[in-house]
């Protein structure tokens, strides 16, 4: 009864009338697989025509993206009343036969054009839906072709195992992990976000780094930074995750200048690099520990760059109170450091004095008794002075005209600031050999012959001293 009631309902569909399968004694609904069985069994059907069908091409494999829609085709010549059938191979299902969708499959149509080209239609493609198709035609002995169907997929990064944002101390050893779906396989790549190069364990630095796992032994602050996981496999789009790698250290600082100058009534800056995570607190003190705050007086900035933060503290109309030490403090939860800078006085130099050249000149007339006798003109000859710019250290000096000079000064050593070669010099007067002598801020001895300055009301000029 039951093989009867299937070929009641094949023919049924063969001729296009619907059927109803009701028993007094037997109600049942018959399931796609079952039905593909009992059609199978019954698909032979005969032919008014002697010609055979036969396939006019093989079916294509067909490559679509998820979400499109796949269309198979299968080319059938001379098929005259025979029927075509779509199957699933690997699932043996069959989805339609001749115009009509056997399968539940509400993805599943199909369409023909002049009974030669026949379509089997799969609306938004799944991964599910990669395998064989077969296209059969009812003869006998059956005919049939497949065709493959691949289904890709995009990458997509999977949130685990892949790594989140870490936060480690210096020194310990770190692994970033990224993993992602997607067909075909995708392949991950490594790359510091910013195009910064990546530090490897033996010294190298690269670009990128292949592979799922980016091992890093001894992290350091240069580490420090976001890097990105990029997973690619030819079909778009390409997909990425950024992962923020955060190295901890205690504050370290590093002062450039340690010994600044500056004369009364400038203003000078002094600056101290820190570098700490996580951020530190910084700020200004003096010697004794008082800390130094935005005024009239002070004025402290901080520039922030990542983990690393440049302190300035500028001092306005520098006063002798203002010259000590100070100190550049940064702390953080790990530790604390301090950097300390001398601020010292410049003297002021002083204007050295000019020296000018006058010319007199002095003329007679003839006397009246003697007319018609030109009397000799007296010419005064003008002062002979030296000139600054003529003075070598070759130029005579008349030792005895210095010393009466400088008599009336006393006679305790005098002493002048004077620029020389860009740089401040302190002229001494050494009344054992009556020269001036140059040092650099304190008195010197020279037990060799040198080059002092000798400077008078109206010379200045270089003299040779055996001992100053």
């Amino acid at each position: 009864m039951f093989i009867r009631a299937a070929t009641r309902f094949y023919f049924a569909i063969a001729k296009r009338i619907p059927v109803r399968i009701i028993s007094r004694h037997v109600r049942y609904q018959m399931d796609a697989r079952c039905i593909s069985l009992l059609l199978l069994c019954s698909f032979v059907t005969y032919s008014k025509n002697s010609d055979i069908p036969k396939f006019g091409q093989a079916i294509s494999n067909l490559t679509v993206p998820i979400g499109r829609e796949a269309v198979l085709s299968c080319v059938v010549d001379d098929l005259n009343t025979y029927k075509v059938a779509w199957l699933r191979v690997d699932t043996q299902t069959i989805l339609t036969i001749h115009n009509h969708v056997i399968t539940k499959n509400h993805r599943i149509a199909v369409t023909q054009s002049d009974r030669r080209m026949w379509y089997l239609h799969i609306r938004e493609v799944q991964e599910t839906d990669r395998g064989f198709y077969m296209c059969q035609i009812n003869t006998d002995p059956m005919k049939s072709q497949v065709g493959y169907l691949d289904v890709v997929v995009p990458p997509d990064i999977l949130d685990y195992p892949t790594s989140t944002d870490m936060v480690v101390r210096e020194n310990s050893n770190v692994s970033l992990k990224c993993a992602a779906s997607g067909s075909p396989t995708p392949r991950i790549t490594w790359r510091k976000e910013g195009g910064e190069l990546i530090a490897l364990n033996n010294g190298q630095e690269v670009s990128t780094v292949e592979g799922s796992t980016l091992n890093i032994s001894r992290v350091n602050r240069l580490h420090m930074g976001a890097y990105l996981c990029i997973a690619s496999n030819g079909i778009p789009p390409t997909v990425s995750k950024r992962i923020m790698l955060i190295v901890q250290f205690p504050p370290m600082i590093w002062v450039q200048n340690q010994l600044v100058g500056a004369q009364i009534g400038q203003s000078v800056t002094l600056e101290c690099l820190s570098e700490a995570y996580p951020k530190s607190i910084n700020y200004w003190t003096r010697e004794n520990g008082d800390i130094i705050s935005q005024g009239t007086k002070y004025d402290t900035e901080f520039t922030d760059n990542a983990y690393k933060i440049l302190m300035k503290l500028t001092i306005k109309a520098v006063t002798s109170s203002d010259i000590a030490t100070y100190r550049c403090v940064s702390k953080n939860s790990l530790g604390d450091t301090d950097g300390t800078i001398k601020l010292y006085e410049i003297p002021a130099p002083t204007t050295l004095p000019t020296t000018t050249t006058t010319t007199t000149t002095t003329t007679t007339t003839k006397p009246p008794e003697h007319r018609g006798v030109e009397p000799k003109k007296k010419v005064l000859k003008p002062k002979q002075e030296t000139n600054i710019n003529n003075i070598n250290s070759n130029t005579r000096i008349n030792e005895k005209s210095i010393k009466s000079e400088y008599t009336e000064r006393g006679s305790k050593p005098s002493k002048v600031a004077i620029m020389e070669s860009g740089h401040v010099q302190t002229v001494l007067h050494s009344s054992s050999n009556s020269c001036w002598c140059c040092t650099s801020n304190r008195i010197t001895t020279f037990t060799a012959f040198t080059t002092c300055i000798i400077l008078s009301k109206h010379l200045l000029s270089y003299f040779k001293c055996s001992i100053c």
